[in-house]
């Protein structure tokens, strides 16, 4: 057989295989529609939950157990991220509401968690995210809570002080910087935009690459992206690969971060319980008074009950001390109901911002 040949009788079989494809993809989509009547026929119209984090985190872990390669076990479960986006879109159209603007870190943190099916609006401030999920405006919310330079992100946990809404999941996202330029401009670079903690990020590279070009500071990323779509030649922008897309922009170096290891982590808020799924995160905030022995009073009960925190902030208050606190499991396991009995009776107040799934992806 020749190259032609033994091609074609290949691409015959990619044909039959994506003709098979396709007929699966439309019978897991009739699939969920049904799924979404039986749910409104038991649990009514208008209470009904189509989007279950625990039984999506399952699914995932599931394909990525499974897969025998050669594709990657992530990269599989990435396209079934996007099955079940679109999916769930055909069950109840999803509304995203995220710390905007469009291109930041935030929306790809949306993208990655809920697929490009949702319906993902930007929102000029964590309090506007946090107000619209209240108030019913939107699903859920997507907001950050910490990176690995610059820290915890306490305008968040202000706010998980003043509304009654519940940790549903986490997102996980490696931060690249990128420089961006437009495509064609030779000019020698005299200005760069980025938001500060950008400027932070690649400090030690921009002073080795372009210690002469000035910094401008502005909002956000997407925002210096913007600025340099718009500018005149000769200027430059820190920001991602999406801002690029969105702007037309040429990236003339990537990941200019100094930590090639630097991470940012983000919250899923929503207004319901979130069950078990086996591999589970809970979060509180605790106030106590401030005295000799009130942190180990309140970390003792992990210890006798082998519960592993993943991390603690301490902030001051009013009253006394407020502590974030993440640890692994779910405030229903039988290890972990004995604990937040035992610090609710030794704080001043005890809230409990969630239990949701460990991020997969």
């Amino acid at each position: 057989m020749s190259q032609e040949q033994e091609l074609g009788v290949l691409r015959q079989q990619i044909d039959q295989i994506d003709r098979q494809l396709h007929e699966l993809l439309n019978n897991r989509a009739r699939c969920a529609q049904q799924v979404a009547e039986v749910k409104e026929k038991y649990q009514g119209a208008q209470d009904a939950v189509f989007y279950r984090p625990e039984r999506e985190a399952q699914v995932l872990r599931a394909v990525m157990e499974r897969n025998p390669g050669p594709l990657d076990d992530k990269e599989v479960a990435r396209l079934f991220r996007e099955i079940m986006s679109v999916c769930l879109a055909l069950e109840e159209p999803m509304k995203v509401a995220f710390l905007g603007p469009k291109g930041t870190f935030t929306q790809q943190a949306a993208l990655k968690h809920f697929g490009h099916a949702a319906h993902s609006v930007p929102l000029n401030s964590l309090d506007q995210v946090f107000r619209e999920v209240t108030a019913g405006n939107a699903h859920y919310g997507v907001v950050p809570i910490e990176n690995s330079t610059e820290g915890v992100v306490n305008h968040t946990l202000d706010l998980f002080r003043q509304y009654d809404l519940q940790i549903c999941g986490e997102v996980e996202l490696p931060v690249h910087q990128h420089l961006l330029r437009k495509s064609g401009d030779d000019h020698a670079l005299a200005r760069i935009y980025a938001h500060a903690q950008a400027f932070a990020q690649c400090s030690s590279w921009l002073e080795q690459e372009y210690p002469e070009a000035d910094r401008i500071e502005v909002a956000s990323n997407e925002e210096a992206a913007r600025r340099v779509a718009s500018d005149v030649c000769g200027s430059a922008a820190l920001a991602s690969d999406m801002a690029a897309d969105l702007h037309d922009l040429q990236l003339v170096a990537r990941n200019v971060e100094d930590q090639q290891d630097s991470m940012a982590r983000f919250l899923i808020i929503g207004d319901q319980d979130v069950g078990p799924s086996g591999d589970d995160l809970t979060s509180i905030l605790i106030s106590a008074h401030h005295e000799p022995g009130a942190l180990y009073q309140l970390l003792e009960p992990f210890n006798r009950h082998r519960i592993s925190l993943t991390r603690i902030e301490t902030r001051s208050s009013r009253q006394g001390c407020l502590f974030y606190i993440d640890f692994e499991g779910h405030c229903n396991d039988d290890n972990v109901r004995p604990v937040l009995r035992e610090l609710e009776s030794a704080s001043i107040e005890l809230k409990l911002l969630g239990s949701y799934p460990r991020c997969v992806l």
